[in-house]
């Protein structure tokens, strides 16, 4: 089974990063957006948007802003109503991302749209963020049709000498690479590993670094399948580009294992890699509690959050 896109189409931008990538997907698409937020700064954009106020709160933790975020339930769910598909974009290392991004997709979910959800996880050294971005993110694959998971962290450990900004630079180029070809091809169903390298002239090298990140994530035996990606691969030869299926193939040795390959025109040649995963990933051990199953687990249907109360007490002296 795979995910296909179905018009009219919405991107839902959560918090900073989501609405700046929103807006850029907005334009390879042609489709509309939609921008949540608790800072107002993120919505200074030319798209709807939606404020979560947590005013008079200045510095609102993540479960207040998911609180605040279930009184706008509403006013997200008419939002999404004229649309067929919606594509939500969090980065789950930032509070707002990580707050709302359950909650969205359990609207898009309930009300029966199609939900691709892109999910960007926290560098390992952001120890604060690891166990709520791995909440939320159980949360969002379990409402998402499909889900690609984009760790900046992996491609870090490939490469040390990388800066956290050009880190995230380099794989939010290799997200909007791949959601720039979605109207033209399927996704698998349900988890994705987005992968790639550092920009390099050597596509071979490239291909190593992308699995290198990938087996920062996942065991190759849980992979099920696999989509190359060679930007710029109009310049690279033939053999070259037979070369690089075949090693992913031998890699990948699971004859159920299926190894797809698709060429774009680039300035610069690259391997972004999109790979299937069927059971565990490092991601699980986000959440030490992920293991218990889900029908063992109380008060799940809603994810934690705080309430904002106005109480006016006097005080005793």
């Amino acid at each position: 089974m795979e995910f296909q896109m179905q018009g009219p189409i919405l991107v839902v931008g959560l918090g900073g990063v989501g609405s700046r990538l929103a807006t850029g997907i907005k334009e390879k698409l042609g489709c509309d957006s939609l921008i949540i937020s608790h800072d107002p700064k993120d919505l200074n954009l030319e798209s709807s948007k939606i404020l979560i106020d947590t005013n008079p709160i200045l510095n609102p933790s993540a479960y207040l802003i998911r609180g605040i975020s279930f009184a706008a339930k509403n006013t997200i769910a008419e939002k999404l109503e004229s649309y067929s598909t919606i594509i939500i974009i969090a980065n789950l290392a930032g509070k707002s991302g990580a707050a709302m991004a359950p909650i969205v997709s359990q609207i898009s979910k309930e009300m029966g749209k199609s939900v691709l959800s892109f999910a960007i996880m926290p560098f390992k050294f952001e120890k604060d963020r690891i166990f709520f971005s791995g909440v939320s993110l159980k949360r969002l694959k379990t409402n998402s049709d499909c889900t690609i998971i984009i760790d900046n962290d992996a491609l870090l450990d490939s490469n040390p000498d990388l800066t956290p900004d050009l880190c995230n630079t380099i794989t939010n180029n290799a997200l909007m690479h791949v959601i720039s070809t979605l109207k033209d091809s399927t996704l698998p169903l349900k988890t994705n590993i987005l992968s790639t390298s550092k920009d390099i002239p050597d596509v071979e090298t490239s291909l190593r670094d992308s699995i290198k990140m990938l087996y920062e994530d996942a065991p190759p035996n849980n992979i099920k399948s696999a989509l190359l990606y060679v930007v710029g691969g109009n310049k690279v030869p033939i053999g070259m580009l037979n070369s690089m299926v075949s090693t992913i193939s031998g890699i990948f040795s699971n004859d159920s294992t299926r190894v797809s390959l698709s060429v774009t025109n680039g300035e610069k040649s690259k391997v972004v890699l999109l790979t299937s995963i069927e059971g565990e990933t490092r991601f699980d051990k986000y959440d030490p509690l992920g293991i218990i199953p889900g029908e063992n687990t109380l008060d799940w249907n809603e994810p934690d959050a705080s309430v904002k109360i106005d109480l006016e007490l006097e005080q005793i002296e």
